[in-house]
């Protein structure tokens, strides 16, 4: 008798920073996401692929959700969130174990809304000290809240995932796989290495400095073995730009080296990378800006 094979989309819903790129990078087994400790890392949606023998899972990666709306960026982020949960067959709710804030719940709520079967999946529980108390928040924060199944799991180090994996695949239809074996999402190597660029700016930056900046691959070339890219770090504001290019242009110079040799690992091919700072006043609150930059729904 031949196996069932299984196949779908799993939308990677929860409050910011709580590791839902982590886990899609884990599932994938591969970096498609970019991740730093700074919530709002992830803006965008993104389909990381997981193929599996018995079924391949189609993982969409989103924004945090998150109460406040200060400006056209967090306004589409919260849509593009809540967006994800639209036409997929399952939905995961990542949580971090300890802690269920007013932004679990807004997300919580948002897929209760959409109807779909939701998997509680409770993350970090490697960082919860006093594993006797995982029980008792099990079990208060699933009173009166419907969970297809609850899955505690460390998704950096990958513990807890072979469960989940099966639980998901046994919730896709009965269907032939979307994409081959060896892809691992459907976004460009242009997308990725902007990607690439910002997750440099969000490790390396002060507080404010990440949050208003945005880059922009204006150069994407292949030349023989090689890619040639060029891209530009947008700011702001005036004051932002020598907080980027840093001393003699040594912060720049290491957000170059970092993006490089993460694009060089991922793309496994050599890459010549330059980068510049520019400013353009209020672009995260301006739809135009937004819309140039990929922004878009």
């Amino acid at each position: 008798m031949t196996a069932i094979y299984r196949a779908g989309s799993v939308a990677v819903v929860g409050r910011p920073n709580v590791g839902k790129s982590t886990l899609v990078n884990a599932l994938v087994g591969a970096k498609v996401s970019i991740v730093s400790p700074r919530p709002q890392t992830t803006r965008h949606r993104l389909l990381g692929i997981a193929t599996f023998p018995e079924g391949q899972l189609l993982l969409v990666d989103t924004p945090g959700i998150h109460g406040a709306q200060k400006n056209a960026m967090n306004r589409y982020m919260n849509r593009a969130a809540r967006g994800a949960v639209s036409d997929v067959e399952a939905a995961v709710l990542v949580i971090e174990a300890g802690r269920w804030l007013e932004d679990d719940a807004l997300a919580y709520a948002a897929l209760k809304q959409s109807g779909v079967p939701c998997v509680l999946v409770i993350n970090k529980v490697d960082k919860f000290a006093d594993k006797g108390k995982l029980l008792p928040f099990i079990a208060e924060i699933t009173q009166g809240r419907e969970f297809t199944a609850v899955h505690p799991i460390s998704a950096l180090k990958s513990k807890g995932t072979e469960a989940l994996v099966k639980t998901l695949i046994a919730l896709m239809p009965e269907s032939e796989a979307q994409y081959g074996e060896d892809e691992i999402t459907d976004r460009s190597e242009r997308f990725l290495a902007g990607e690439l660029v910002r997750e440099q700016l969000m490790l390396r930056l002060g507080e404010e400095v990440p949050y208003s900046a945005t880059v922009e691959i204006e150069k994407f070339e292949e030349d023989g073995e090689m890619l040639r890219i060029a891209a530009v770090v947008w700011v702001e504001r005036e004051s932002q730009k020598p907080i980027v290019i840093g001393k003699g242009g040594e912060r720049m110079k290491a957000i170059s080296t970092g993006a490089r040799h993460a694009m060089e690992k991922l793309f496994g091919r050599k890459v010549f990378l330059e980068t510049w700072c520019r400013v353009r006043e209020g672009w995260s609150d301006d739809e135009a800006a937004l819309g140039r930059f990929g922004y878009t729904d």
